[in-house]
Order: C-alpha cells, then structure tokens, then sequence
C-alpha cells in the first residue's frame, strides 16, 4: 500500500502541474486500520525526536494524556511528509495546512511537533475547532 493511499473511495494526493493538493490526511495507520492512540503506535526515531520537547516521559500519568495528541501529530505529518515525497516534493514545499482539531488546547502539543518538520518558518496554517460531539 502506497503512502498515499486513502481507505475511502477518494484521491489522497493529486498532482496539478507544479502543485500537489493532499486530503484527508487523518492519524490512521492504513496498514492496521487503526487510529494512532500512543507512543508506541510511531517509530522509536520518532519518540527519540519527541523526548527533547519534553514529550515520551515514561511517567504513565504523563504519557497518557499526553500521548494521543502528540503521536497523532507526528503521524500526520510524517505522512504529509512521505506523500509529498512520493510526488517530488519534500516539507519545505508544502506552503498551506489546515488542521482539525477537536480541542483547541491540542493546538499547542501539535505546534511543537510541527516545529521538528518544519525547523524555520512554518507554512501558512488555518486552524479549525471541530467540537461537536461525534457518535
């Protein structure tokens, strides 16, 4: 299964001339079909970038609130990252996000793991807060 593709009947990436449009980039791992929950559902390099933002504690009433923000952030864009490179592209290109969150509070964890794939100057970002209560 190629980074990009989606587990719904839609393209994940498409490719217009110079610009490639993602969507619906979410903290599935499409490999299991689960959502990314914890530290342990990302890579060990990825929990190793984490520890230096004072994130992976081991403490587990640390970790547990903690950890489904952080992880699902990292997921995400990692996989932004890999579908931009299976287009060519690399982070430095992507020039908008928009994120979805259903706690505003979230923001602030995703904003530090944002600054592990994106060192400099961020690109141009819309923040949603979806608060209504999904079944």
């Amino acid at each position: 299964m190629s980074t990009g593709t989606p587990m719904a009947h839609y393209a994940a990436a498409r490719r217009v001339g110079d610009f490639v449009f993602l969507s619906g980039v979410v903290a599935v791992n499409p490999a299991t079909r689960s959502a990314v929950q914890s530290y342990e559902d990302i890579p060990e390099a990825a929990r190793d970038a984490l520890r230096p933002l004072g994130y992976v504690t081991g403490q587990m009433t640390v970790d547990i609130f903690e950890a489904p923000i952080v992880a699902q952030s990292w997921f995400v864009l990692d996989r932004i990252r890999a579908i931009a490179e299976e287009h060519g592209g690399k982070m430095d290109d992507v020039v908008k996000l928009v994120q979805y969150f259903r706690h505003l509070r979230d923001y602030a964890p995703y904003n530090r793991v944002r600054g592990l794939f994106y060192p400099g100057e961020p690109p141009v970002s819309t923040v949603v807060e979806v608060n209504r209560f999904l079944p």
